[in-house]
């Protein structure tokens, strides 16, 4: 999961996954803001399930045997775990059931009676809930920020990026964790994968990784050295940003998730006939930045600073306004 979310990956090209009890695997769709117990959420559930075996069947003709067709969410998780046939058609299934909820989220966000201060405000409270309770359980945080990107940054930031869409705006919301040592990253990353969003909703070829040489650094640990073996591509490569602007000796792990939100029952009652098809969960990006001290140090100094940045980001803008100018391809991500 920590692989995904370093290197911006995709779980969509996963070949299996890992979950070794029901627990595990109940704990994973709360985190979706669903509850298996609540009658509701269950037929949700099972009507996606449903959805994602049509769709595989009507377009691929995957054969896919009753008993996994006829299997509960929590048993999918669980055989797509496991080894053969049937594991890879419940991967197959998981896949599809991933992108119809995905689908069903962005839908429902559409139809909300809801501005985007208030959606914004939904994902803060729980952000700040989580990390409440990390920081009254003792993890190691020195600073937490959050917020919401004002709109002269938004304005200077599209300004400079060659496709100018509030589209290609990931920031809106952001909130930055800095820990007391580097080891305290990736302890504090899986802390957020299982409380705040799922790793399967981290977003592809969003993520900066400029402080972890990842096999390097699991070999180094006893904790982590006996995974390096079932992961035998498991990079010992940074991830950097491809941020014109940011400077190389910025050190960050950086990435962007869409947390999942539950729909207040208020908001439910007063969107179109017919939602409450589409689930009561909606899906916010965020982008997060986490750092150790040492690091948030070095990076205050000289042309890393966020001074620096924003000085080399307005002198493009001003040279474009005024005289326009080549971009690079490629998105740029902030800093």
């Amino acid at each position: 999961m920590l692989r995904l979310v370093l290197r911006g990956g995709s779980v969509i090209d996963w070949p299996r996954l890992d979950f070794a009890s029901e627990e595990d695997v109940r704990r994973f769709i709360h985190n979706h803001e669903l509850d298996p117990d609540d009658p509701g959420d269950r037929s949700f559930i099972e009507h996606i399930q449903a959805d994602a075996v049509d769709y595989l069947r009507r377009n691929f003709g995957f054969a896919i045997p009753k008993p996994i067709e006829r299997a509960s969410l929590e048993q999918l998780l669980l055989l797509a775990s496991g080894r053969g046939h049937r594991q890879m058609c419940a991967c197959r299934i998981l896949k599809t059931v991933h992108i119809i909820n995905h689908m069903a989220g962005r839908e429902l966000l559409f139809r909300l009676p809801f501005s985007d201060r208030d959606l914004f405000h939904l994902v803060e409270e729980k952000v700040y809930r989580v990390i409440g309770a990390m920081l009254s359980e003792g993890f190691p945080i020195t600073e937490f920020v959050g917020g919401r990107k004002n709109l002269d940054s938004t304005y200077t930031k599209l300004l400079s990026k060659a496709e100018a869409s509030a589209l290609a705006i990931y920031d809106k919301l952001r909130f930055r964790i800095v820990t007391r040592s580097r080891d305290d990253i990736l302890p504090i990353l899986l802390y957020l994968t299982e409380r705040l969003f799922p790793f399967n909703y981290a977003i592809p070829r969003q993520a900066t990784n400029t402080i972890f040489h990842l096999r390097s650094y699991c070999e180094a640990h006893p904790a982590l050295c006996q995974l390096v073996g079932s992961l035998s591509d498991l990079e010992d490569t940074l991830t950097p940003t491809d941020n014109r602007f940011t400077a190389p000796a910025y050190r960050v792990i950086q990435f962007v998730a869409e947390v999942p939100v539950r729909v207040p029952a208020h908001a439910m009652e007063a969107a179109p006939a017919g939602s409450d098809a589409l689930g009561p969960v909606v899906y916010l990006l965020c982008e997060f930045q986490l750092l150790d001290a040492e690091s948030e140090a070095a990076n205050e100094a000289g042309e890393a600073s966020h001074e620096a940045y924003k000085r080399r980001q307005r002198e493009a803008v001003s040279r474009r306004l005024r005289l326009g100018s080549r971009h690079p391809r490629g998105p740029a991500r902030g800093h």
